[in-house]
């Protein structure tokens, strides 16, 4: 979710219901070098409490430091992210790289928790592979270190976002008697019914939800509904879709710059306009556009297709 879940998008989110948020994850590293990056990352507005700093590393003594860095932003939490598959996070021994040292990814989230008088909590998967589904003895030893909630992406690292995920091993977690913090589920819920029948059938606290919030901030409301009332609400208008792209660019030109938001929109705009018919071509006018005057014209000839 790296240059998606920024504060532009993540203050959109909370509008349409999301409870709480979490930054984009943040390297340990860069924060102890005190990276521009790495603080832009964590800025935050006062509407998107409570919210937590999610950081990530290799080095626990890194990790202690980088603690410190992101509790002195005052997040209401720091998070912990032993989850993350992508390549190059693993080969430098972060995110789901400690799926292979488990030892360590206790003793790093320990360390973390005495180095902050924050809660900390953590986000992982089921474990490295097929035959290392570790999650169970994993969560209940993280919570043992001071972990006060645990979020469990229902894949291993191998799969990285491939096949189905397994929520039986996340139900497990919650039904271990022997763990009494929070236990949060993530993994395929991308609609108001998918969101229910995973609460309702694996009994968990709460759900994440990752990238079917991608360009689709809407989600929130519509699973909010649905769990609330069990109906289905009707998916945006294509002026109200427009209405929140537009916000979307004004306050990402005022967080990051024209250059930067031209660039790190481009992985949203199908989200905005899924489903819609005749997008195909605009789509393609979006991502190589060069300023904001021609993403406007584009989204006025989108507005034709009403």
């Amino acid at each position: 979710m790296e240059d998606v879940t920024d504060s532009p998008f993540r203050t959109i989110c909370k509008d349409f219901g999301a409870d709480v948020l979490i930054t984009e994850f943040v390297a340990s590293e860069g924060l102890i070098r005190d990276a521009w990056k790495s603080r832009m990352k964590m800025q935050f507005e006062p509407a998107e409490r409570p919210i937590g700093i999610q950081i990530f590393g290799a080095n626990i003594d890194s990790m202690m430091k980088a603690a410190e860095a992101a509790g002195n932003a005052g997040p209401d939490f720091i998070d912990l992210n032993f989850g993350c598959p992508v390549r190059k996070i693993v080969m430098k021994g972060g995110g789901a790289a400690l799926l292979q040292d488990i030892p360590k990814m206790i003793s790093m989230a320990g360390a973390v928790v005495k180095s902050t008088q924050l809660p900390v909590t953590a986000k992982t998967r089921l474990g490295w592979d097929e035959k290392h589904l570790e999650i169970v003895d994993i969560a209940e030893r993280l919570q043992d270190v001071g972990i006060q909630a645990i979020s469990i992406h229902g894949r291993t690292r191998v799969q990285l976002y491939g096949g189905k995920a397994d929520w039986t091993l996340i139900a497990a977690v919650k039904n271990n008697p022997r763990m009494h913090i929070p236990v949060f589920g993530n993994g395929d819920i991308d609609s108001g019914p998918r969101a229910r029948e995973m609460k309702d059938r694996y009994g968990v606290d709460g759900i994440l939800i990752g990238r079917a919030a991608v360009g689709n901030p809407w989600i929130f409301r519509e699973v909010k509904e649905y769990l609330e009332t069990g109906q289905a609400i009707p998916p945006p208008s294509l002026s109200e879709r427009i209405k929140t792209l537009r916000l979307h660019l004004e306050k990402s030109v005022a967080y990051k710059g024209e250059r930067a938001t031209l660039y790190e929109m481009r992985k949203v705009y199908n989200g905005y306009f899924k489903g819609i018919a005749g997008f195909k071509p605009h789509r393609i006018k979006l991502v190589t556009a060069v300023s904001l005057q021609e993403i406007e014209m584009i989204l006025r000839e989108i507005q034709e297709l009403q």
